[in-house]
Parts: C-alpha cells; sequence; structure tokens
C-alpha cells in the first residue's frame, strides 16, 4: 500500500488485554503487532543494533509485507558531529539490510543542539553523500534554526538533491490542543514548525496524538488532506502514531486509520477491535 500506519514501537508491556491478549509473552508481542498494523517505526534500534539471529527472528514473526522503519543508533546521531561516526553508521545500514524486502526506510534524528551553522551543515551534507544510496533515507531535525531561512532552503535543496527525505514531526496536538480537552500534559517530543516541503518520493509522519481520541480530528483532517495531494504524486508515506500516554497510541493509529478510510483513502483493513475505553489520566507539567 502507498501508505502505512502504525506506531513507535512494538515491545510495550501495557498494551497486554488490548492489542495483545493476556498473558502474551513478550517473546510474541512482534508477530501480534504484525497483524495489527503494517509497518513499525522502530525505535528500538536507537538504543541497540539488532545482531543476526535477532534479524532472523523479526522476518520469521512478521508478514512479507510488513515493513520497519529503523532510526539510526543513538551513538552515531548523538555523540557529535556525524563523519566521525560514518564507518559505522554504513555498517548499520550493511546491517539492517538483512531485512530484505521488510526494511521500508531509515531516518536520521538529529538533537537539538545540532545546528545548521556552517560546520553542522558541510557535516550533513557529507555524511549524508557518504551513506550507500541503496536504502531509502529521511532525516530529521529538532533545532529550530533549521526551520529559518537560509538554513531551511539549504536543508530542503541538500534533501532533493540527494533523494533523502525529511521526517516530519507534529507535535501539534500536545501542544495547542483547545482547553476543553484538559490540562496540558507532559511530552517528551520537541515543539518544532511542521515542515511539509517533499524532498524525496516518500515521507516519514511521526504523529504525536492527544491521549483524548476526539481531540485529533482537527490535525488529522488536515493530514487526510495533505496525504490525499500527495498520494497523487506516488508518495510512498509512513505514519507512525506517538502519544505521551503510551497505552493510547494503538487506539489512536486505529482512529487515525477509520478517519483517513471514511475521507476516501485507500487502506487495508485493521484486524480486530481494541478497547477504546481506556482512562485517561492527563499530568500538568
Amino acid at each position: 500500500m502507498p501508505i502505512s500506519i502504525g506506531c513507535a514501537v512494538w515491545s510495550y508491556p501495557g498494551w497486554i488485554g488490548e492489542i495483545y491478549p493476556p498473558k502474551t509473552p513478550a517473546r510474541e508481542f512482534l508477530r501480534i503487532y504484525s497483524h495489527h498494523f503494517p509497518a513499525v517505526e522502530g525505535n528500538t534500534t536507537f538504543y541497540a543494533t539488532p545482531d543476526r539471529a535477532t534479524i532472523d527472528r523479526w522476518i520469521a514473526q512478521t508478514p512479507t509485507e510488513f515493513k520497519f522503519c529503523l532510526k539510526f543508533p543513538r551513538p552515531i546521531t548523538h555523540s557529535g558531529l556525524l563523519m566521525p561516526q560514518i564507518v559505522p553508521a554504513q555498517a548499520f545500514i550493511t546491517q539492517m539490510q538483512e531485512l530484505g524486502e521488510r526494511l521500508g526506510m531509515m531516518f536520521i534524528q538529529l538533537p537539538p543542539h545540532y545546528a545548521p551553522d556552517a560546520r553542522g551543515l558541510a557535516d550533513l551534507t557529507a555524511f549524508l553523500i557518504a551513506l550507500p544510496r541503496q536504502v531509502a533515507l529521511a532525516v530529521e531535525v529538532r533545532h529550530l534554526d533549521w526551520f529559518k531561512s537560509p538554513h531551511r532552503e539549504q536543508l530542503t535543496e541538500l534533501l532533493f538533491r540527494l533523494g533523502v527525505g525529511r521526517v516530519i514531526l507534529d507535535s501539534r496536538p500536545i501542544y495547542e490542543a483547545a482547553p476543553e480537552w484538559g490540562s496540558v500534559i507532559e511530552c517528551k517530543k520537541p515543539r518544532v514548525p511542521v515542515e511539509l516541503s517533499l524532498t524525496a518520493p516518500f515521507s516519514l509522519i511521526r504523529y504525536v496524538s492527544h491521549p483524548v481520541q476526539s481531540a485529533n480530528q482537527v490535525w488529522l483532517e488536515g493530514w487526510t488532506r495533505q496525504i490525499q495531494a500527495w498520494l497523487e504524486q506516488d508518495v510512498q508515506i509512513y505514519m507512525f502514531v506517538h502519544c505521551p500516554i503510551e497505552a493510547r497510541s494503538p487506539i489512536n493509529a486505529r482512529y487515525l486509520h477509520q478517519i483517513f478510510t471514511r475521507s476516501g483513502i485507500s487502506l487495508n483493513p485493521l484486524p480486530l477491535q481494541l478497547n477504546t475505553d481506556l482512562p485517561v489520566q492527563l499530568n500538568l507539567f
């Protein structure tokens, strides 16, 4: 399908009784998750690189069409400049290519202190040029100067020239929700502008959902229009639902799927019905 919807993780014990049957062992989480959703963001690789045995297990537990969209390890992206880490970065890509057709794309998340000054832009340019082009790559920036001129235009030109996608982080539902949806909740995701410029024939959207399901509707209706326009351009879209209250992520992902389907976006049906009556506890900052 040209659009895949999922969550950021699969190994979350709090989903037992909702997405996973009672008493499901952790070793079965991925297998069951992959029959609920067609893709996963795969934050696990940010913290540890899987060995060949783990990759083989992932392959054995998922359908052929399932996609992993994997984040580069933290030691590569959060240790200062990127170029000193080019060898482990190349090795990481080679190792993840062992997933074969299950590898959807890979993305580089830059920390908030990685600035678009002359040194940062030159470093990012050299790093992206040195990476293998056999896999779909995307970049997420968090320093706010990347979203301002002239750095915004420089980054867009660089990514477009190299065929590298832009990761879109949408945290508006948390920071801009109307007061009637409850108190402001604690969220570790940054508040950055939603940059919609397309730099590759694919896009990765990280949607930070509000725990109150209906609070997301206004944002999802906007995404419906944007995604319909991109699908007309044959863009491959991966959209992963986050939530500060992680128990709500799969429920909100299903809600997103429902809104998109009702708008006419073609999606494979999601099996099984989740319990949407989970209590929502909002915490003040």
